[in-house]
C-alpha cells in the first residue's frame, strides 16, 4: 500500500460526530496502552498523526483518520485501565459498543494486543463479540522488537490459547518502533478494501 495522504478526519464521542459519508472503516481495539496510535502511525508512515500518550488511557474519543482520501483507520478508545473510575470505562466502553453494532462503513475490527503479555479476559470479550459479528479475527501483537525473534512462536502461541484461535496467520508479529511487519499487515487488509470497492 503506498500511502500519498493521511489526515485526522474526525474526532468523536456521539455518532452524530461521526463522518457522514460512506467510506471504508478498519477499527482497531484493544487496551490501554498496547500502542494503538503507534501502530497506526507506522501503517500510514508518519510519526505523530496517531495521538500517543505515555499515560495510559487518556484516548477517550473515537478518532477517524482518512487515507489517500479512500478508506479510514478508526482508533478506538483503550479499554481496561484501572486507575480510571468504573463509571467513565462504562462511558467509554458506550462509545465502542455504538459504534460496533451501528457503523455501516465498518468493514474489519482488528485486536491488538501486547505481545509481551498473555491477554486479559477483557481481551477475549473483545475478541469474542469481533468473532461474533462476522469478523476475521486478525491480531496484531505490538511490540515484538522488546522480544527475541527466537521467543516469537512461544509468545503468539499464548496469544493464540488464550483467545482460542486455530489459524496461526492470524496473530501478527508487529513492532510500531523497527516496522516490522508493515507490509504483511497491508497484505491482510488490503483485500479488505479492495471487496469494498466490488460491492
Amino acid at each position: 500500500m503506498k500511502i500519498i495522504k493521511s489526515d485526522l478526519h474526525a474526532i468523536a464521542a456521539l455518532p452524530s460526530q461521526y463522518p457522514k459519508d460512506d467510506l471504508p472503516e478498519i477499527a482497531f481495539a484493544g487496551r490501554s496502552n498496547v500502542g494503538k496510535s503507534s501502530f497506526i502511525n507506522a501503517m500510514i508512515n508518519r510519526v505523530n498523526l496517531a495521538r500517543t500518550s505515555s499515560k495510559p488511557g487518556k484516548t477517550r474519543t473515537i478518532n477517524f483518520y482518512i487515507i489517500n482520501e479512500s478508506f479510514r483507520f478508526v482508533d478506538l478508545p483503550g479499554y481496561g485501565y484501572a486507575q480510571v473510575s468504573m463509571s467513565e470505562r462504562e462511558k467509554w466502553a458506550k462509545f465502542i459498543e455504538t459504534y460496533l453494532t451501528t457503523r455501516k462503513n465498518l468493514k474489519e475490527v482488528i485486536l491488538v494486543v501486547d505481545m509481551r503479555h498473555e491477554p486479559t479476559n477483557l481481551d477475549k470479550m473483545m475478541y469474542e463479540w469481533i468473532k461474533s459479528f462476522g469478523f476475521r479475527g486478525l491480531v496484531i501483537a505490538t511490540k515484538a522488537d522488546k522480544i527475541s525473534k527466537a521467543n516469537w512462536q512461544k509468545h503468539t502461541k499464548i496469544i493464540r490459547q488464550k483467545l482460542e484461535i486455530k489459524d496461526m496467520d492470524l496473530v501478527i508479529p508487529f513492532s510500531s518502533e523497527k516496522k516490522i511487519n508493515v507490509d504483511k499487515v497491508w497484505k491482510v487488509l488490503e483485500p479488505v478494501l479492495d471487496k469494498t470497492k466490488d460491492q
